[in-house]
């Protein structure tokens, strides 16, 4: 198992007895998290970068923007631009910060000063590491995993985060996994790794994911754009109209 590397709703993950602690929703028989009827899972708009790129998610509302705070990625953004971008970001977003490996105090101090209001962990993070982060804040955690075989679908299900992410391998590379491996992980997740408003149809009808990631798939020539970001809401939102 290897997690993913490089690139979560307004009620906020982890909380309202969704996460890993204290879950209440019905799962079905296929292990994955059973929806209410005409509800549409948590909408993550990740990678974003320019201020623009917040004026567009401000339009659209999403639960979640993501903030890609790990150097090596084409969408990193430094302390100082995120908190500049977090000021224009409308109330009731929530941020969430990408990290690779950083150092737990680095994460909690983002954390604890409100610059985000989650993390998302994409490198080789463990459950020491998890559990020193949480000695460290009371914020919620997302832990990315690459999707691969049954062996992911195990260390997914064992995660002491509050929620995972399951994805095809380095985020943001616009590649798909798998899509059964996801049917077996039998607590909330969050779907990601090729999706596009193209495709989220597919996805929903044989998915029940409690909220779904995309980046490159709202993108165009490397930065995102407001027409596929509108887009990929709809198709999402789509689901609440069925």
């Amino acid at each position: 198992m290897r997690r993913a590397a490089g690139g979560a709703g307004r009620d906020g993950a982890g909380q309202n007895g969704t996460g890993r602690q204290g879950g209440t929703e019905r799962q079905d028989g296929a292990g994955q998290q059973a929806k209410c009827p005409g509800h549409a899972p948590k909408i993550k708009l990740c990678g974003l970068s320019r201020p623009q790129d917040i004026l567009a998610a401000n339009a659209l509302m999403p639960d979640y923007i993501g903030f890609v705070f790990a150097k090596k990625s084409r969408r990193y953004v430094t302390q100082e631009q995120a908190a500049g971008l977090r000021a224009l970001l409308a109330p009731g977003i929530l941020a969430v910060g990408v990290f690779v490996d950083a150092a737990p105090e680095d994460v909690a101090a983002l954390l604890n000063a409100g610059l985000i209001d989650a993390a998302q962990l994409h490198g080789h993070e463990d459950g020491a590491y998890i559990r020193r982060l949480r000695a460290l804040t009371k914020a919620p955690l997302i832990q990315a995993f690459r999707m691969d075989g049954e062996g992911d679908v195990r260390a997914a299900e064992a995660s002491a985060a509050d929620f995972v992410l399951l994805d095809a391998g380095n985020g943001g590379t616009g590649s798909a996994f798998d899509w059964s491996l996801a049917r077996k992980v039998r607590r909330p997740y969050f779907l990601a790794g090729g999706l596009a408003p193209e495709n989220m149809g597919a996805a929903l009808k044989r998915l029940s994911p409690y909220g779904v990631d995309v980046s490159s798939g709202i993108e165009t020539d490397g930065y995102k754009d407001a027409e596929k970001m509108a887009a990929f809401a709809a198709a999402v939102r789509k689901e609440e109209r069925l």
